[in-house]
């Protein structure tokens, strides 16, 4: 697709500055294996123990446990304490001036070994009130502000939100507060404006209440046709929410760290009635049991939070009980509470048989939260299964029970799994087709580096308001495959997927193309030192987060590599400043000298890989350019910008520039402008993040100032 550099090619007129020198960061420590296993040659187990305050006992031996399959005490014989402690000491927060510039949020690269928790936390919007979702909205944002702590992998999916759960999965801050924008009431949903409709009187009750000839026998058949209408919509969106948690556990299965779901419901009933109050649990309670082995067998461990807290199930002021005897009303009243146990009953099955816990009549939705993450060390059981385990015509699901042999102790685990071992169920990762392959790595949250991949998202907009996401990959290609030819020249071939990813991991855009490059000898020499960059731009529909995805695999070697970023796209039709993305590029002093005296650019020059790799040597200047838009102006004056660069390292920062106008003589709509930075000899080689200050002195306070950020790194 064609694309506009002209950002690319803006003439760099600010002064040098120089760094100052930082201490490099820290190693991040490895995770613990806790993969639950289900072989012909060993059971593994976790378990939960916690004594009669809640807190974990982690001083427990392998003779203090006895293991049952199917009522037969098994032989122990792997044990081991996996331990995942909390921070939980809260520093004082500061209070910052209001007009204080945030930093930019620090985007690392998503590591297995970094992972500590890998967490998803479930609304399940098919079923919450109105009521509900404000408040769990404000428990999600304290949960990210707050509880949420380096190496949680974490996830914020809606039930009725779409598929997408691997893509989902961050470390990012800034992506899960997108993500919780996005949380609303779902008027198609189940969930009503509270917890449970008022109670008032059908039209039959009122028309009796108002002197008409009903009998007895029409209003039961009436209120039996509304409890069939209303359990079969209920039925729907139970289908839905447990489809929705299928698909997230199967995402979740390969992930690593100890894995959790909040699920964070109004709940959902098990048994079905009909029309005259017969129950029947077939259709709910068989998809319970294939959630549970699934989750069992994915070692994800599912946590309940009832989002309605603790209910009035009495007589309230919403109820108009003017048309309704008292018998009638002592029975919607029962109904009320039936109801309410009901929802409960599905939410608790879940949680106990997966080995976690529901939390109910609690408005403290955080506080819930806190005992789910209290609760993530565990002990791992493994044991020698017999033949029987595994015979379908002997057992169709076996059971497990754990016991702990110290008094006054809780202990929780999973129910059990059907006798079918993980071995026959998995397809190796080796046998995957080359479109699996390609496909499995848009999907992971992690970067596949068989090939190495850097990727640079640019948003940009236009004077008629249309937006688009630019993204610029650089390829390293001394991971690639070259095929000789007998002419002498070398072919180079692979496969590049681009998908964005919008609302809850939907795809937005796609695109899909097959190379075949042929080269020439010294065109091959030149490919292989500097790798090849490949761009491409996705319309943008409407404003909102964005994820892009790209992977690339190469045909000789059937190698992956896989690169995405988080980017946020704008509304401008709010008329706020804004800024699009930077496109940065490095040149020597005297390259950047000479351009800024006479404007004629550098041969040696390269700015698309210099925009999509971002790797820079100290002691050179980073040019960087980008467009504001919606700049105000007053009668026939010119607008008033003037913009600073800031510059951190670990998230600290290291340099602050001075505030410098920003010329332009007329307001074009659009403006480009430029900037650069020395880079100093003694900054310290590692990741920073360059953040662009503009402030509007015509705009009105609130909407004065606009930023910007990219991130680069000092290479040696």
């Amino acid at each position: 697709m064609k694309l506009s550099l002209h950002i690319l090619f803006l003439t760099f007129m600010l002064t040098a500055q120089v760094f100052a020198q930082t201490p490099k960061p820290a190693a991040t420590p490895n995770n613990d294996d806790d993969v639950v296993k289900i072989t012909t040659t060993l059971i593994q187990l976790d378990v939960s123990v916690t004594d009669n305050r809640g807190k974990v006992v982690s001083d427990l031996k392998p003779e203090d446990f006895e293991v049952y399959e199917n009522g037969v005490k098994q032989s122990i014989s792997a044990f081991s304490f996996i331990s995942v402690d909390r921070n939980t000491s809260t520093a004082a927060k500061t209070k910052t001036d209001k007009n204080e510039i945030p930093p930019p949020p620090i985007s690392n690269e998503i590591k297995p070994e970094r992972v500590r928790r890998t967490i998803a936390l479930v609304v399940d919007d098919l079923t919450l009130s109105f009521e509900s979702v404000h408040f769990v909205r404000r428990a999600l944002r304290k949960f990210v502000d707050e509880q949420m702590e380096e190496g949680d992998l974490v996830a914020i999916i809606r039930t009725g939100g779409g598929m997408g759960a691997l893509q989902q999965f961050t470390f990012s801050k800034s992506q899960l507060s997108a993500a919780i924008d996005k949380v609303k009431w779902n008027p198609i949903g189940a969930g009503g404006v509270s917890a449970f409709a008022p109670i008032e009187a059908t039209p039959l009750e009122q028309a009796k209440a108002n002197g008409a000839s009903v009998s007895d026998e029409d209003i039961a058949d009436e209120l039996g046709r509304l409890r069939e209408v209303n359990q079969f919509r209920e039925n729907i969106f139970t289908s839905g929410t447990l489809g929705a948690i299928n698909y997230i556990i199967r995402g979740m299965k390969e992930l690593p760290g100890r894995k959790s779901i909040m699920l964070l419901s109004d709940g959902f009933a098990i048994f079905s009635a009909d029309r005259n109050g017969f129950r029947d649990s077939t259709r709910v309670l068989d998809s319970l049991r294939q959630l549970v082995n699934l989750a069992n067998r994915s070692s994800v461990v599912v946590y309940s939070i009832d989002a309605k807290g603790l209910q009035t199930l009495g007589q309230t002021a919403a109820d108009n009980t003017s048309a309704l005897s008292a018998n009638a009303i002592a029975q919607r009243i029962a109904d009320r509470r039936e109801q309410n146990f009901n929802s409960q009953e599905g939410l608790l099955y879940l949680s106990k048989e997966t080995g976690g816990f529901a939390i109910f009549n609690n408005n403290d939705i955080n506080n819930g939260i806190e005992k789910v993450l209290d609760d993530q060390s565990y002990y791992l059981l493994g044991y020698e299964p017999n033949s029987d385990t595994f015979d379908a015509e002997k057992r169709r699901f076996n059971k497990l029970e754990v016991k702990v042999v110290r008094k006054g102790l809780t202990v929780r685990y999973r129910s059990g799994f059907f006798g079918t071992s993980d071995e026959k169920k998995e397809l190796p990762t080796a046998n995957a087709t080359p479109q699996q392959k390609i496909w499995n790595a848009i999907s992971s949250p992690f970067a596949a580096n068989d090939v190495k991949l850097s990727l640079n998202t640019i948003f940009q907009g236009s004077q008629d308001n249309k937006l688009a996401l630019s993204s610029f990959v650089h390829v390293n290609t001394k991971d690639m495959t070259f095929i000789d030819e007998t002419d002498g020249s070398k072919t180079l071939a692979f496969d590049v997927l681009a998908v964005s990813f919008g609302d809850n991991g939907v795809p937005s855009g796609q695109i899909g193309k097959t190379f075949t490059i042929r080269l020439k000898p010294k065109k091959y020499e030149e490919i292989v030192r500097d790798g090849l960059v490949y761009y491409f731009t996705f319309p943008v529909e409407r404003p909102g987060a964005y994820q892009i995805r790209v992977a690339l695999r190469d045909h000789g070697s059937n190698k992956v590599g896989s690169a995405s970023q988080f980017t946020e796209v704008p509304n401008l039709k709010k008329k706020k400043l804004t800024l699009s993305g930077l496109a940065i590029e490095n040149l020597e002093y005297e390259q950047w000298q000479k351009f800024h005296q006479t404007g004629e650019r550098p041969s040696e020059s390269r700015p698309l890989l210099d925009v999509s790799l971002r790797k820079f040597n100290r002691g050179t200047v980073l040019t960087y350019g980008f467009e504001v838009y919606n700049a105000k102006s007053k009668d026939s004056q010119p607008v008033q910008l003037e913009m600073r660069a800031r510059v951190f390292y670990n998230g600290k920062p290291i340099y602050e520039g001075d505030n410098s106008p920003i010329v332009v003589q007329t307001n074009p709509g659009i403006i480009s402008t430029s900037g650069a930075l020395n880079l100093g000899t003694d900054m310290e080689p590692g990741d920073y993040v360059l953040q662009i200050v503009v402030t509007d002195k015509l705009a009105k306070q609130k909407n004065q100032i606009a930023t910007q950020f990219v991130q680069f790194e000092i290479i040696e």
